[in-house]
């Protein structure tokens, strides 16, 4: 997924073209891996010690030395001394480093900036009273953020072509230059924003909440009420004093009821854009008339781009408009279904390559290529691109929405760590990862998304009706308050409306 990397990662993937598609796929993988691993860490030095904020800032700076390391390893010099690959390699862990530091930061602390997230009613000048719903407005401030950090991806379309016609150094400085200028723009912004403070002893107890579910149920996670023997009152029924409430314990079943629906992404993220490197490796199979073949894998952020304002101001209106209701649910399982689609089309046009190509079924290591043109990957590149606004926003929504305050990063941080296990999952597929097999590279995902969507949304689909932004006090308490002020005070139908239109 070209949008959640920084340009440098994809530009890094770039330089291991040449060691062969294995390699590449091996390396590029692993990169991703330990990006998706260490927001974990990120979100545990967010929420205990530094805060979101302080957090971001050490992860760029992190990043910053990495970007430093990068553009000089790649050197031309050092290159013809055939001494790049390990700077790279430095540069390369580094960069995993920081971008796993501030990744599982960054949404929650925009969200943070929308202080009025419970429902409430106002007035408007007409008279109208309306409610200013927190589920459409988060909806949109995560559209906006998703394709704000596409702008930075779409970079990458730039670095592709400096790399192919003037050299790796230049692919590299581009990004970094951008890159160098965020620590001062966030000081900059510091005052103005909405800053948490952390709360190591509320992270605290959440492990140790959790290892009184496991131990007093004897690992049986299956349980019903596997949580009612880590509450305060039954553990003093075994002689046993804690420091947390029961509206601790609450919490943190909310936190895994959240969790629950990121399972199902690690097959549906190797759907988007394909297991490592085989996209860019069908791409050089093909005839580019000129064109990077990594340019197609870097069209996603540009359709994401797009589509973000389509689906914010004219879709989710009108359908709110006619009261069709588009849940969290009914979004991802829409989203999975064009994934699954978009890797039912590589495998297609795989099968075409094969095909068509001099070499048949040994492709990736024909000197010629297929007459077949690169841009019929568009409609691979475009549906993973658009599954990924209503699957990856909204998991966003949901990891921020139904977590409690002092958890949303560790929330976050779970999400991003399922693109870590899809990783881990590509590379146990890196050995299939070579002709004749590349069809079922794609089609064998595509296959298991599409079965995996089916009973996901079987599961879960009464989420949809669930309350979206759980409160503070109880999960129903303030939607119960809300609706008797509703009853008290509304004498006309109310609309309900975000609050950019309220």
């Amino acid at each position: 997924m070209a949008t959640q990397e920084n340009p440098s990662s994809n530009d890094c993937l770039l330089s291991l073209r040449n060691q062969g598609l294995q390699f590449a796929s091996a390396f590029s993988t692993l990169f991703t891996f330990l990006a998706y691993v260490f927001p974990i860490l990120g979100a545990y030095i967010a929420d205990t010690r530094l805060g979101r904020f302080k957090t971001i800032l050490v992860g760029v700076i992190i990043g910053a030395v990495a970007h430093v390391i990068m553009i000089g390893g790649a050197a031309p010099s050092l290159l013809k001394a055939g001494k790049g690959l390990a700077p790279f390699i430095v540069s390369f862990f580094t960069l995993a480093i920081g971008a796993g530091i501030f990744k599982p930061n960054v949404a929650p602390t925009v969200i943070d900036q929308y202080t009025n997230q419970r429902q409430v009613i106002k007035v408007l000048k007409t008279g109208e009273k309306v409610i200013i719903d927190p589920e459409r407005t988060i909806q949109r401030v995560m559209l906006i953020f998703y394709a704000m950090i596409n702008v930075g991806a779409f970079f990458a379309i730039a670095t592709t072509y400096t790399e192919k016609y003037v050299g790796f150094w230049l692919s590299f400085l581009l990004p970094g230059i951008v890159y160098f200028l965020l620590p001062f723009l966030l000081l900059a912004v510091y005052k103005r924003l909405v800053v948490k403070k952390p709360n190591g002893s509320e992270l605290t107890n959440f492990f140790k909440i959790v290892w009184a579910g496991l131990r007093y149920n004897k690992f049986q996670v299956w349980k019903k009420d596997f949580w009612t023997v880590a509450t305060p009152t039954k553990l003093a029924e075994r002689g046993i004093q804690v420091t947390w409430t029961d509206r601790s314990v609450l919490d943190v079943q909310r936190t895994f009821e959240a969790c629950v629906v990121f399972l199902y992404f690690p097959i549906y993220n190797i759907n988007d854009g394909g297991v490592g490197a085989v996209q860019s490796n069908q791409g050089a199979s093909m005839t580019n008339n000129g064109a990077p073949t990594d340019l197609l894998g870097n069209f996603n952020p540009l359709v994401i781009i797009a589509l973000a304002p389509v689906l914010s101001y004219g879709l989710y209106p009108l359908l709110a408009k006619y009261g069709i209701k588009f849940g969290p649910i009914r979004r991802m399982t829409f989203g999975f279904m064009l994934a699954a689609i978009s890797g039912a089309i590589g495998a297609i046009v795989q099968w075409r390559v094969y095909e068509t190509s001099p070499c048949g079924y040994q492709a990736s290591t024909c000197d010629d290529v297929s007459p077949i043109n690169i841009w019929w990957q568009i409609p691979n590149v475009a549906l993973g691109a658009i599954s990924e606004l209503f699957c990856n926003v909204t998991a966003y929504e949901m990891a921020y929405a139904r977590s409690p305050p002092h958890l949303k990063s560790v929330v976050m941080s779970l999400f991003l760590f399922t693109t870590a296990l899809s990783s881990a999952l590509g590379e146990i597929l890196i050995p299939a990862i070579v002709d004749p097999h590349l069809i079922w590279v794609w089609a064998g995902p595509a296959i298991a998304l599409f079965v995996q969507t089916i009973v996901f949304w079987l599961r879960h689909h009464k989420l949809d009706d669930d309350i979206y932004m759980l409160e503070q006090e109880t999960p129903t308490q303030s939607q119960a308050q809300l609706t008797r002020t509703g009853e008290h005070e509304l004498e006309q139908e109310t609309v309900v409306r975000d609050v950019e239109k309220a």
